[in-house]
């Protein structure tokens, strides 16, 4: 099914809906990884909705995403916590191994880097968390063995 098709079918889903339009792009959004410049131009024509509104909303909401997001999320804390433990570091680490800066992805789209302000897990700071699952006390070693696992 072509991208197209499978957003005309989101919207014919919605369609009922006083108010479609956040509901239509988050499903298009868990269909695609994220909201391309060519499926927002599709939806406002489709929804006959400007593309000035769209992105408006789009760029409002934390929750959407206008570029691909990799494979593997990596969280880095760097709540009070975790800073004072070394998590800046830890941080640095990251975007000179990964070669990406905060909210970035690798060019072979297997991490993305995004920098939080806490993770709920100061008692281990410092933190980070791949994926959904929460890594304590790390290191460069730990987070260089980690990576390594995930590649």
């Amino acid at each position: 099914m072509s991208g197209n098709n499978i957003i005309d079918k989101i919207i014919r889903k919605h369609k009922n809906e006083k108010s479609p339009l956040i509901s239509i792009l988050q499903d298009i959004q868990e269909e695609f990884g994220f909201l391309s410049k060519d499926n927002l131009i599709y939806v406002s024509k489709q929804l006959d909705t400007p593309l000035s509104v769209i992105y408006g909303v789009v760029t409002f909401y934390s929750q959407f995403r206008l570029k691909p997001r990799g494979k593997h999320l990596v969280k880095v804390c760097l709540g009070t916590a975790c800073y004072v433990r070394g998590n800046k570091r830890i941080f640095d680490f990251l975007k000179n191994r990964l070669c990406i800066g905060d909210g970035e992805t690798t060019k072979d789209l297997k991490f993305t880097l995004e920098s939080i302000r806490c993770l709920g897990s100061c008692a281990l700071a410092p933190v980070i968390m791949i994926d959904d699952k929460v890594y304590g006390n790390v290191t460069t070693e730990k987070i260089e063995k980690l990576l390594d696992e995930l590649r």
